[in-house]
This record gives structure tokens, C-alpha cells and sequence, in this order.
């Protein structure tokens, strides 16, 4: 595609419009559409997204897309960055059009499914007319996870930011590399797109136990604890999982996990930080206006877990915590009493 070609960003919540301001700012005119009728109308009106970046001016290459019905791609390359629970919902209702490079810049694991957004996306794709009637020929439409260390208000501000194109496709992931690639957003490529979402999405699981950590004043040295065990158990379960190794080692693992887990802006931590001051899973979440995408991977990774026969202990204490109402002191507790072993 030439950057005069139209991009369509299916998701304005905070990563939506930062990677909307991202093609903006290289001149690419982008369609912005939201799912909320007043959010797309206050866009519209003050040329920024005052609930998820405010002070961040849109530049005249965003176009908030006015209709309710998402629209149908207008050029060559499409991004999805609604939370997951809504891919399946929003490409049902996608107007079909064949040659599309489907960049998916949400993170997560589908309840029920075990499924990464990859996955969710091809399965809506090839599903039945009736539910989905988007057709999908993976020669013609690739897939392509962007995905890394990136807090949005951080990439919206202008701040270096380095993270990954995935695909199997190489001429398509060095495709988007290109189209998203700026000064201030390096973009480097990788051929193990199961890696990058699995370590992207496993780690918020983390994050959410590391705010807790947080919230129960219980210092750095407990942090390195969770960050390297942590670390060790999402490679264990990806590797399980068809990963390579090397890829928790870099921007998607180390880089993303260290990222989400040590910042205020993440949201996961935030999250964390509430159930550790003793609000309900459903209170806290109250408090938060973005979605925080590890309470569903959590209990998706547990049971995958489980299937593959992977201990994974950390975030088998946060999926207590989560649905169980396991105290949070507690987890720790029986983390820290387990069984003694070599690392």
C-alpha cells in the first residue's frame, strides 16, 4: 500500500487511537471507529480522545468514522484493536473485502477457547455464513500481530517505543514494519507469531500479580521474585503451546513483561493494586475505565495449563484470587510455602 491509502482502526480506546495517531503522524489518513455513539461523537467534536488520551490533539489525517455499523476496509491494511471478547462480534458484522492485511494489535487469550487473537480472527473468519460471513484466505488476507512493550500514553506522547510485527508471513509482517515504523516507534519483525501473543498476553496475568505485590507494600525484592518466576512459567506454558523459547527472551517477553509489570500505567497493575487494597473483582474493575485484559487470560492460561500437564503457580494463585476470593496475603503465603525445588 502507498501512504496515501486509507487505514481503517477498528477500536478508539487508548492503543486504537495511539496507533491511529502513529499512521497519522506519517501522513496516512486513517478511519478511527468506536463501538460508543457519545465517545465517537466527542472525538469528533474536540479532535482528541479525551477519555483514554487526554491533551493528545488528533491530527487532521484522523477521521472519526461518524456510523455505529463499523465500516468495511478501505484500503489494504485493516487493525483490530478492540478488546477481545469483541473481535468475534466485530468481524461478523465487517463488510467483506478480499486482500486485506489484518493487523491484530488487541492482546489476550479467548475464554472458553484457549484461543489466541490470531486464532479468534481466522476461526471468525472460516466460520459459518450465518455467523461469520467474512470470507478468509490466508494467502490473500495474512495475519499480523503488533504487539511489545508499549503503553499507549507513552507511544501517544512520542516516547521511544520499540516493538514486533508477527506473522508467517514475511513479506507481510516487513509490510506493516514499514507502514507503522517511525522515529519514535521502531518496529522489528519476527516469524513466531504464537510466541509474540502468547508472551504479550500471559504476562498481563503477571502484571495483575505484581500489582498486588504492589498493593501489599511488599518491595522490590518481592517484584524480581514474581518477574523472573513469573517469566518462567509463561515460557514454560508458550514453549507447551507451539513458542519458541527465544521469544520470551525478547520485546514480548522480557520486554513487555518488565513494562506491564513495574509500570502505574499499566493497567493490569492497576488492577492489582485494587484487589490488593481489598476491593471485589467486580468493584475494582468499577474503578477502571479501560478494559484490563488479564482477568480473561488468566483463567484461559489456567485451564490451558491444566491441559498440558504445566505448573503454573503464579498465575494459578491470581486465578484464585480473581474467581475465588482467595485473599491476596494468602497467595503469597502459598507461593512462598511450596515444596522446596531447584530452579
Amino acid at each position: 500500500m502507498t501512504l496515501s491509502e486509507p487505514v481503517v482502526v477498528y477500536g478508539a480506546g487508548s492503543w486504537g487511537t495511539t496507533l491511529a495517531l502513529v499512521l497519522a503522524g506519517k501522513g496516512v489518513p486513517v478511519l478511527l471507529w468506536g463501538r460508543d455513539e457519545v465517545q465517537r461523537g466527542a472525538m469528533t467534536r474536540e479532535r482528541e480522545n479525551r477519555k483514554y488520551l487526554p491533551g493528545i490533539p488528533f491530527p487532521g489525517f484522523i477521521h472519526v468514522v461518524p456510523e455505529g455499523a463499523p465500516p468495511r476496509p478501505a484500503g489494504s491494511v485493516a487493525v483490530l484493536a478492540v478488546p477481545s471478547h469483541g473481535i468475534r462480534e466485530l468481524l461478523a458484522a465487517v463488510e467483506p473485502k478480499d486482500g486485506v492485511t489484518w493487523v491484530i494489535a488487541t492482546k489476550g487469550l479467548e475464554e472458553g477457547t484457549g484461543y489466541r487473537m490470531s486464532q479468534v480472527v481466522a476461526d471468525a473468519f472460516v466460520g459459518s455464513a450465518a455467523s461469520s460471513p467474512v470470507p478468509f484466505d490466508p494467502a490473500s488476507s495474512p495475519l499480523v500481530t503488533l504487539a511489545g512493550p508499549s503503553l499507549a500514553r507513552e507511544v501517544a506522547e512520542g516516547k521511544p517505543t520499540a516493538l514486533l510485527a508477527a506473522s508467517t508471513s514475511e513479506s507481510a509482517a516487513a509490510h506493516v514494519q514499514e507502514l507503522f515504523a517511525t522515529e519514535r516507534f521502531r518496529v522489528y519483525r519476527s516469524s513466531d507469531p504464537i510466541g509474540v501473543e502468547l508472551a504479550t498476553s500471559l504476562k498481563n496475568g503477571i502484571a495483575l500479580a505484581a500489582g498486588i505485590a504492589e498493593g501489599l507494600e511488599l518491595g522490590r525484592n518481592t517484584l524480581g521474585a514474581l518477574l523472573t518466576r513469573g517469566l518462567a512459567e509463561i515460557t514454560r506454558l508458550g514453549v507447551a503451546l507451539g513458542a519458541q523459547m527465544e521469544t520470551f527472551l525478547g520485546l514480548a517477553g522480557v520486554g513487555d513483561l518488565v513494562t506491564t509489570c513495574t509500570s502505574p500505567l499499566s493497567r493490569n497493575n492497576q488492577l492489582g493494586r485494587l484487589l490488593a487494597q481489598g476491593h471485589s473483582l467486580d468493584a475494582a474493575l468499577g474503578k477502571m475505565t479501560m478494559v484490563a485484559e488479564g482477568v480473561r487470560t488468566t483463567r484461559a492460561a489456567v485451564s490451558l495449563a491444566a491441559d498440558k500437564g504445566i505448573e503454573v503457580p503464579i498465575l494459578a494463585q491470581v486465578e484464585r484470587i480473581l474467581f475465588h476470593g482467595l485473599d491476596p496475603a494468602e497467595a503469597i503465603d502459598a507461593l512462598m510455602t511450596r515444596p522446596l525445588r531447584a530452579e
